[in-house]
């Protein structure tokens, strides 16, 4: 017979079990995944059972500093053309991509074309594009480069001018409150550094001068309902938040210079708002610097972040003394990729890629991730950390993104999402089942069904990850 208290801890060791089974279930799923996400989890972080494999590991750990080789395995097997059609041949078959696909292949060791459909003709590349845009700002700036935003004595006693610089993460989280964006400037630093150079003096009306960027603050080309929107704002070159009226508003604004000129207003105890400049040869009363290029772009690309994408393509446009505009800064964004061997054509309309009216090669998509990949280029290296990690982060954590038998590419992945109506695509880093490292682009621009064609598209990429390709 067994003793009551045996029994009672045999029940309790039983539920502590379920409970640990159900907790490592949860967070080898969609919800568990989102909250690693949530958590600010890191791919370089992952368990070392579910570690990113080298390839991908050894092309991120060199990213900032030296070059690295793209691939940990210089000795994997090289996949062949023919193995990696045959691998793809079935699935490119299904409805569910729709009619029109273009597809990419490549090794990334070698260079060498391993596969291609259509891939030089015009596509709309939806989300995909931010990877020319990241490429381009990698370029035409430093990673180490910072934006500036100034408050600027104004023209009577008790005005100041809140002047942007381009810095789309500045943040109006109160002194002590986490920002939206990691590294983010702040507004109470700005207001707290005001205070000290303006003494008793009380500041009662703030002007706001976006004037650095020019032109519509959104694109022709976008749909009306695009901005304000929880994904789009209007684009300015002064906003708080990438374009919120405050930290963690679901809808982004229409108007965020001026929301930017309010938070300040809020910190220095409050104050009237409006647009306008400063004299010639205003005093300079404080001055905050945002993140680093680097991790503007990580931010831009693992999120997606439409708002992000626009601000840093007109930084690329200024460095390229090129109208700020949204057609300005698609123009140098595309000139800017030359010299890398990418060739976008001149068919974007803007750097973030949600203008319907986007058109170009997927090729280009390609190409830009073989320059991340070569390690003669190590500026591009925030374009690979900055890609969404297959099941563990950004937006290949949503809840519909390599499911079922996809899933084998959880952690072999790195990639960036494309999505619009009649639009999927992804293109990023793959590692076959021989530690060989691919980079790939699938875009299907009449796609039929948002769910399904996603779907195939994941099965496409996990058919790269389960080959050798021999």
């Amino acid at each position: 017979m067994t003793a009551p208290g045996t029994k009672r801890l045999s029940v309790v060791l039983l539920v502590m079990l379920a409970v640990v089974l159900a907790v490592l279930a949860y967070l080898g799923v969609g919800g568990g995944r989102q909250y690693l996400a949530n958590r600010g989890f890191t791919p370089l972080a992952i368990p070392a059972e579910t570690v990113a494999p080298a390839a991908i590991a050894s092309a991120l750990a060199g990213a900032r500093t030296a070059p690295a080789a793209p691939s940990a395995d210089p000795g994997a097997p090289a996949p062949t053309a023919a193995g990696v059609a045959a691998a793809l041949a079935k699935k490119l078959t299904s409805t569910d991509l729709g009619p029109s696909v273009s597809a990419q292949v490549y090794d990334a060791r070698t260079g060498a074309s391993l596969f291609g459909r259509r891939p030089d003709d015009v596509i709309a590349p939806a989300s995909t594009a931010k990877l020319l845009t990241a490429a381009a700002v990698l370029t035409a700036r430093n990673a180490t480069d910072r934006f500036a935003t100034r408050v600027l004595a104004g023209s009577a006693p008790g005005e100041v001018v809140l002047v942007g610089g381009g810095d789309p993460t500045l943040s109006a989280a109160v002194a002590g409150q986490p920002t939206e964006y990691p590294q983010a400037a702040r507004i109470s630093d700005l207001a707290a550094k005001v205070r000290a150079a303006l003494g008793s003096t009380r500041v009662t009306r703030v002007l706001v001068d976006g004037s650095l960027f020019t032109g519509a603050s959104t694109a022709p080309s976008w749909e009306p309902e695009d901005a304000p929107s929880e994904y789009a704002s209007a684009i300015t070159a002064l906003m708080v938040d990438a374009g919120r009226d405050r930290p963690g508003a679901g809808t982004r604004s229409g108007a965020p210079d001026l929301a930017a000129g309010n938070a300040l207003a809020a910190a220095l105890g409050g104050a009237d708002v409006s647009r306008g400049g400063a004299p010639a040869g205003a005093k300079v009363l404080a001055e905050v610097r945002s993140a680093p290029v680097g991790e503007l772009v990580e931010q831009m690309l693992r999120n997606s972040d439409n708002v992000i994408a626009e601000v840093l393509a007109r930084q690329v446009a200024i460095a390229a003394h090129q109208p700020v505009t949204f057609a300005g800064a698609a123009a140098a964004v595309s000139a800017s990729l030359r010299p890398l061997g990418v060739t976008a054509g001149d068919g974007m309309r803007d750097g973030s890629g949600l203008s319907t009216a986007d058109r170009l090669p997927a090729s280009a998509l390609t190409q830009a991730l073989l320059a991340a990949v070569d390690p003669a280029k190590p500026r591009l290296g925030p374009l690979l950390s900055g890609l969404p990690v297959a099941g563990w982060d950004g937006t290949l954590t949503e809840e519909d993104r390599f499911t079922g038998s996809s899933a084998v590419a959880d952690g072999f992945v790195r990639a960036k999402t494309g999505s619009l109506t009649g639009v999927s695509s992804l293109a990023g880093v793959a590692t076959d089942a021989d530690g060989r490292l691919l980079v790939f682009a699938f875009v299907a621009d009449r796609a039929p069904s948002e769910g399904a064609t996603r779907a195939a598209i994941d099965g496409l990429t996990a058919a790269l990850v389960r080959c050798g390709c021999r």
